[in-house]
């Protein structure tokens, strides 16, 4: 059986030192520290070197639990015999990663040549998961930019990055949205800052009443992007015509 606690705890009952499952460590330090921790919530600063490798099995044993209660034969059914580790290695490393990594490095550099003209970024393909069904969400996202002369400037990967590392995590888009926008607010600090977002939402597809035309937009304008008409219609429009 796998070892997935670390830690002992004197248990008072027994002669035995009782282990802590390493979830429980860090929903301690996080607590102690008073801090949030949401489905959409980056916790890495409160996982230590090695913890994520534990965090994984234990995760592996709980989905294990899972499969047995749905009366899933693991067994003798290949398909199923190591499915536990596989989706647990799936949403800690993968469609959760967001979760439990720091934030991508961002060079920013200065805008040397006073940029101030509109700058459109997309479409970004992005990949989430609704934090009620842990359905899939798939999307397009278009960032719009309006620098000033004290503007810092980002390469055109670092959006990417940032956006999928937000993205990877159990959320709703509308708060998606606004967290992407936050940090790019904070990063470059534009005079105006729009995001548009496009999706499909698996929970829709996939269950419930199993629309597969639907989808959601919804959109973050800051700054002149919110002040300005003209400007927030030439990016939607630009927008509309890079689809």
């Amino acid at each position: 059986m796998t070892d997935n606690s670390i830690h002992p705890e004197a248990d008072p009952s027994s002669a035995q030192p009782a282990l802590q499952p390493v979830s429980q460590i860090i929903r301690q330090r996080i607590q102690a520290s008073k801090t949030r921790f949401h489905a959409n919530d980056n916790i890495a600063a409160f996982i230590e070197p090695g913890e994520l490798d534990v965090l994984l099995e234990e995760v592996q044993g709980k989905l294990q639990g899972v499969l047995e209660s749905l009366v899933i034969d693991t067994v003798s059914d290949h398909n199923t015999q190591d499915t536990g580790r596989r989706v647990a290695k799936m949403f800690i490393h993968e469609v959760f990663r967001g979760r439990y990594v720091p934030m991508p490095a961002l060079t920013e550099f200065p805008n040397a040549a006073h940029l101030n003209e509109l700058m459109i970024i997309g479409p970004i393909t992005v990949r989430s998961a609704c934090s009620h069904h842990l359905c899939p969400i798939i999307g397009r996202i278009w960032i719009g930019v309006m620098p000033n002369e004290h503007s810092n400037l980002i390469g055109l990967s670092k959006y990417a990055r940032i956006a999928d590392w937000i993205m990877s995590r159990p959320q709703i888009q509308e708060e998606a949205v606004v967290q992407l926008a936050d940090i790019l607010q904070d990063k470059i600090h534009p005079d105006g800052l729009a995001i548009v977002m496009e999706a499909d939402h698996f929970c829709m597809h996939w269950r419930g009443v199993k629309d597969m035309d639907s989808k959601m937009i919804n959109s973050v304008m800051r700054g002149s992007f919110l002040k300005d008409p003209n400007l927030r219609r030439e990016f939607l429009s630009l927008r509309n015509v890079k689809k």
